[in-house]
């Protein structure tokens, strides 16, 4: 009986772990890892500018589901891609606190050391690239997801219409 059992649980945890990988295999890789956060901010900052948008840093890395899930959230909501689109740069800042190196450490000193919240971490900065908030997006999550009202309430609150009061 000992053995059924453990059969079971063995049986039950493999297809689990499956189905965890399976997951994140099929969520869209969207950091680019060869590029320079750093500079990566600076264009977009540079982008915003002309635009008159404000950047928005989701700052994570392709090794962390909740990053890729987030990612895959926005753009598949059609509301919230939609606010998006009209007000913000919209960067993926790759980092991984465990093999930061200096431009890591200097994206973290960059960004008011937002790792602190976890991954995936917002960070909104004005089109002079000052940074006016920073999101812990585990307060937005849902299940295994995110909250749509409070993912769109965040974005709706830091366009620039609604910091300026206009």
């Amino acid at each position: 009986m000992k053995k059924i059992l453990t059969l079971v649980v063995l049986v039950a945890t493999l297809f689990s772990i499956a189905a965890n990988g399976q997951e994140q295999k099929a969520l869209k890789k969207v950091y680019n890892e060869q590029i320079n956060p750093l500079e990566q901010i600076d264009q977009a900052i540079l982008q915003a500018q002309k635009e008159g948008k404000f950047v928005i840093c989701q700052v994570g890395g392709n090794w962390c589901p909740w990053c890729l899930r987030f990612a895959d959230f926005i753009t598949t909501d059609s509301t919230i891609n939609s606010v998006i689109e009209q007000n913000f740069v919209y960067i993926h800042a790759n980092y991984h606190p465990r093999k930061a190196g200096e431009v890591g450490k200097a994206l973290m000193k960059r960004l008011n050391n937002a790792g602190r919240f976890g991954f995936p971490v917002l960070v909104v900065l004005d089109e002079n690239g000052q940074i006016i908030h920073i999101q812990d997006t585990g307060l937005l999550e849902e299940d295994k997801s995110y909250n749509q009202k409070k993912v769109l309430s965040f974005f709706q609150n830091w366009t620039p219409k609604a910091v300026r009061g206009e």
